[in-house]
């Protein structure tokens, strides 16, 4: 057991297609899953991943915290194996469970030996099919996560997580704590689990994404397996539409903390639009790009007010933040806010210059390898790719639409999505 688990730890760190063409196969299964998959003889693994559009935004405020409950209590009890029982099934063949929950998507990896998939896969299989919900371990976990709960209320860099998300999606699912809330936990019962799953968990609504040591049939007969064992209920609808602040907002919330935790933003954008890739750009020069940023030199080189600033769009299934980021001392929180919102507002009526879009390409396009360069990255991607039903090209074209990208349509881009006379903010540590 000892030699199986430290060859998967070392296949793992092994890069297997760092230079390499990916070509991604795409098929529906029988009852309706779609499933994407990369053939790669390279090492004898075999990666899987399952996703389903499960994620938080299918909470409601009444049901808060049911989305990862549920994923997270199917992995520890399916079809009368306890979780002890499924650990160890894993773990004698050095296979490894995995998974997420994020807003979107609630998923499932699987890591395996490829001499070993079978039996990996029966186990797998079994806590995608039938999860049992164990009734103790729900009340264990339910009380597990309300004193995280509590916890995280005192902390100052989760209050103000919890605050901007809530104020920037305040009529909206993507604006639910994705750990739920303390009432909600606590009213949580076992067959909110079991209909969460039975909705939500569907053939029809499956991505499967496969890479690694098998052939095109073996992926097929895998993917199969996978999806019928599955509800066979219809496929999930998608989230409502994001709607924009119609004004500013500003929540200055007192703690003791010594440095203030200051957020801003606005709705971003959602996965396949086509502004990504100039806001993408754009953003590398005014905040993603670390210290080599506008807002890191106005804010911390320039002026010494913060160690670090940041700036990054999360494009989700519906518009998602574009987010804006500092800590900085208590005293020095007002005039920190004030230099990042006039780098912003300047930023975007001036654009980039053509140094700053060579540098930001070169940069992007020089790294973009060490995206791909493992089977479990590429996964990632097909995941990714299947779930948002972006082209079958998306890596291939990736470095194409970058080098595309002028600075005129920047400039267009952020003048036309990034408002920031209706920025919500949060500052947690108010003065």
């Amino acid at each position: 057991m000892f030699f199986k688990s430290a060859l998967v730890l070392l296949l793992i760190s092994f890069n297997v297609v760092a230079n390499a063409a990916v070509k991604i196969n795409h098929w529906q299964t029988s009852t309706g899953a779609q499933v994407y998959f990369v053939e790669n003889h390279d090492l004898p693994i075999i990666d899987m991943a399952v996703n389903f559009p499960a994620g938080s935004a299918r909470d409601t405020k009444a049901t808060s915290g049911v989305a990862g409950v549920t994923r997270y209590l199917m992995t520890l009890g399916a079809d009368g194996m306890n979780e002890e029982a499924i650990t160890n099934a894993f773990a004698d063949i050095g296979a490894n469970l995995g998974g997420e929950l994020d807003v979107d998507r609630a998923a499932f990896k699987l890591r395996t030996l490829t001499s070993e998939s079978a039996k990996a896969l029966e186990t797998f299989n079994k806590i995608l099919h039938k999860p049992d919900f164990p009734q103790a371990i729900l009340e264990r976990e339910k009380t597990r996560i309300v004193a995280g709960l509590q916890e995280s209320a005192t902390q100052p860099e989760s209050i103000s997580n919890k605050a901007f998300i809530q104020a920037l999606y305040p009529n909206h699912p993507y604006g639910l704590d994705e750990s739920g809330e303390i009432e909600t936990i606590n009213a949580m019962k076992r067959d909110d689990l079991i209909a969460f799953y039975n909705t939500y968990y569907t053939a029809k609504s499956a991505v499967i994404a496969l890479i690694g040591d098998m052939t095109e049939a073996q992926a097929k007969t895998i993917a199969e397996d996978a999806a019928k064992g599955l509800p066979q209920g219809a496929a999930v609808p998608k989230i409502a539409e994001v709607t924009y602040p119609s004004a500013s907002s500003e929540q200055r919330i007192v703690h003791p903390a010594s440095q203030a935790h200051i957020l801003l933003g606005y709705p971003g954008i959602k996965r396949g639009d086509p502004d990504y890739f100039a806001l993408y750009l754009g953003n590398y020069v005014l905040g993603g790009g670390g210290f080599v940023s506008r807002l890191t030199e106005e804010v911390r080189e320039k002026r010494g007010l913060v160690y670090s600033v940041y700036s990054y769009f999360m494009p989700m299934a519906e518009i998602g933040p574009f987010q804006i980021g500092l800590q900085t001392k208590k005293e020095q929180a007002d005039e920190a806010t004030k230099v990042v919102n006039a780098t912003v507002a300047k930023f975007i009526a001036n654009g980039v210059t053509e140094k700053e879009l060579k540098a930001a390409k070169d940069n992007i396009i020089g790294g973009f390898p060490m995206r791909i360069d493992s089977n479990a990255k590429i996964l990632d991607y097909l995941s990714l790719i299947g779930f948002h039903k972006l082209p079958l090209t998306y890596l291939e074209d990736f470095n194409k639409q970058v080098a595309k990208v002028t600075a005129k349509q920047i400039k267009d881009a952020f003048q036309r999505r990034i408002k920031p006379q209706d920025f919500v903010s949060v500052t947690v540590g108010a003065q």
